[in-house]
């Protein structure tokens, strides 16, 4: 179950008091969202028969021609068993007038909520006509049940309404109703058009999906509504968790509707963490309905790279944002112990971060960058590449730089444990790695420094790392970056006048294939070891890794979306491969995780022990490798 809802905001072409035609353009809208494979379809407030009707509301042949097209409506909803519509329309109950939506299905009508707060301000003079809905308990209108703060249940999807006024309040009436339950949120509205008001809409619509963690489907009285002094604009948003995810293009429009998938699993994965949303209260009257919702996400926006903007100026300013706070935790840190940073510098992607991160933390703290140390440690796989970017990286940026060959102490280090140097095995890569970290940490007491650590996010889910080699540090200022993400702070942050004299040797690295080089280069000296052609590609397991932390989506949905997102890079079987080598990783090796050094936290994926993940080091990973093999 991948847990999509598709809903449909339709603004037809209204004739104000013409209920027949009215109807009917409704009942065309319904089939073609029917036609979309829409779970959900929205209209405007009063769209049965107009907003603007004025005092025509107090006439009883209007209020005729209404019980008429509602129940034309519900006839036309049987012939699409899997649609919900959702209609504005004026009722008179007990003597007295209500501003309503209906929920019809099925032929059915399931539920009438009224509008709860009434304007009277600024050309709205509804109190001339409608009573508020609080006034009513609980009452029936033709057997339907008649009331506000009503949820529905579609699909297994819960509905809430509100009706225009009932956002613009300081406590919207959707917050009780996503309070008590409601994951999707639509407005009826009837909102009209004045300089700045759009913008206004997309603020309120925007901040309140945010706040209620939901989805929220807005739609408003077209054009057509237009008359004496107001001009309706039809505007229709549909957003999710504070992102507009569809909207029409038109400033003035009508005669159209807009159609997209949301989330459900996103809102209740949220949910489950946030605790602020109680779906046991009794206040709320749920009128339920069994059909499986229908829709497939595909509508629903997908990047292949979730951890990365793929607007180039939200990008940049989020790098920015990352590497000013990366700096920020370092500062702080060596200011504290009062020391100096020492960073291995190999010339990938990782140690030139860790590198940019301490010469700026170390320049705004205003000591000189002599003090920041940087080692090279050549081996048995390092390239004549990235030793040669290694030492620019450093003469360029003006560091102490020095170069310690562990060759030799590798070597002796084999010869006593009784390891064959010819065999390549992990003995022969974790003994580099180690080799590299002792020599750090030892070589930090010397010159008064900490060790900085260089891996990211990607590595730790992977386990990529040697433990008590390249998984040990006193500080790590990349462990909650991924890796796909890392390489386009380098890039943003080389654009930084400081890094001017750098910016070729960055440029290189980044250029780079990602390697451990732990394995002899080829007879051109050029890396052998690429580590996505052992681990896979990093894309693909940042995206598992973003799905699996951020909304526990299951390994089902989570190739569903990858098979989507990566349609043009990868087959199903391929994905699947690299799915269960991510899922097995990452189950094997979290005790590694369990012990990482202190490291700042940057966004809403990490896995810190102390601060965003917390497991078992001895969890079985079986219920989702099993899951994986069913696919």
């Amino acid at each position: 179950m991948l847990d999509f809802i598709r809903i449909s905001c339709a603004v037809p072409a209204v004739r104000v008091g013409d209920v027949v035609k009215n109807a009917e353009e409704i009942c065309r809208y319904i089939e073609k969202a029917d036609a979309e494979k829409a779970d959900l379809v929205v209209f405007p407030e009063l769209s049965l028969t107009g907003y603007s009707c004025a005092d025509l509301f107090f006439q009883q042949s209007l209020h005729d021609a209404v019980k008429v097209g509602l129940h034309k409506i519900a006839g036309c909803t049987a012939k699409y068993p899997h649609i919900h519509a959702v209609v504005g329309l004026p009722l008179m109950t007990n003597g007295k007038l209500y501003n309503c939506a209906a929920m019809i299905a099925h032929g059915e009508i399931l539920g009438i909520i009224p509008k709860t707060h009434i304007p009277n301000y600024h050309g709205f003079y509804e109190k001339r006509w409608f009573s508020a809905g609080d006034e009513i308990d609980e009452i029936y209108f033709g057997g339907t049940y008649f009331a506000p703060q009503s949820l529905f249940e579609i699909g297994g999807a819960t509905v809430g309404i509100e009706i225009c006024e009932d956002l613009m309040g300081p406590i919207a009436e959707s917050s009780y109703l996503t309070m008590s339950g409601a994951e999707v949120i639509v407005n009826l509205a009837a909102s009209s058009e004045i300089i700045g008001k759009r913008a206004r809409r997309q603020d309120l619509v925007k901040n309140q999906s945010a706040a209620c963690c939901c989805a929220y489907a807005f739609c408003s009285a077209g054009y057509t509504e237009s008359t004496t002094d107001n001009v309706f604009s039809g505007h229709s948003l549909i957003a999710q968790q504070g992102t507009i995810l569809a909207e029409n293009e038109k400033q003035i429009d009508g005669d159209y509707m807009i159609t997209m998938d949301c989330d459900l699993g996103r809102i209740r994965a949220d949910r489950l963490v946030s605790k602020h949303f109680d779906t046991d209260r009794d206040m709320f009257v749920r009128c339920g309905d069994e059909d499986a919702l229908r829709s497939d996400g595909l509508l629903y926006p997908l990047r292949k790279l979730p951890f990365v903007p793929s607007n180039q100026a939200e990008r940049a300013a989020r790098c920015e944002e990352i590497f000013n706070i990366q700096v920020a935790a370092l500062k702080q840190r060596l200011a504290t112990v009062n020391a100096n940073a020492v960073i291995g510098i190999s010339g990938g992607l990782d140690s030139t971060l860790a590198l940019l991160v301490a010469v700026e933390a170390t320049r705004q703290l205003g000591k000189p960058l002599s003090s920041v140390y940087g080692v090279t440690m050549p081996c048995f796989g390092t390239s004549d590449r990235t030793y040669q970017n290694a030492w620019e990286l450093m003469k360029t940026l003006g560091i102490t730089a020095k170069e310690i060959n562990i060759r030799n102490a590798v070597t002796q280090h084999f010869a006593d444990i009784g390891h064959d140097v010819s065999r390549h095995d992990g003995t022969y890569e974790n003994s580099q790695a180690r080799e590299r970290t002792q020599i750090l940490m030892d070589y930090a007491s010397i010159v008064g420094g900490i060790v900085v650590g260089t891996g990211d996010l990607s590595e730790l889910a992977l386990g990529w790392c040697t433990y008590n080699g390249d998984h040990m540090s006193m500080y790590g200022v990349n462990g909650d970056i991924p890796k796909t993400l890392i390489r386009w702070i380098i890039e943003t942050v080389a654009q930084r006048p400081e890094f001017a004299a750098s910016k070729a040797t960055l440029a290189d690295i980044l250029d780079t294939p990602i390697s451990p080089e732990l394995l002899p280069p080829d007879a051109q000296g050029k890396i052998s070891q690429q580590t996505e052609d052992i681990v896979g590609p990093y894309a693909l397991h940042d995206f598992f890794l973003y799905y699996l932390l951020r909304f526990g989506f299951t390994p089902t949905k989570i190739y569903a979306l990858a098979c989507r997102a990566f349609k043009d890079d990868f087959d199903g079987e391929t994905i699947k491969k690299w799915l269960k080598t991510f899922y097995r990783r990452f189950f094997t090796q979290q005790f590694k995780r369990n012990c990482v050094p202190d490291g700042a936290a940057v966004g809403s994926v990490g896995l810190s022990p102390r601060s965003s993940w917390r497991m078992p080091s001895d969890a079985s990973g079986r219920v989702w490798l099993d899951e994986i093999e069913q696919l």
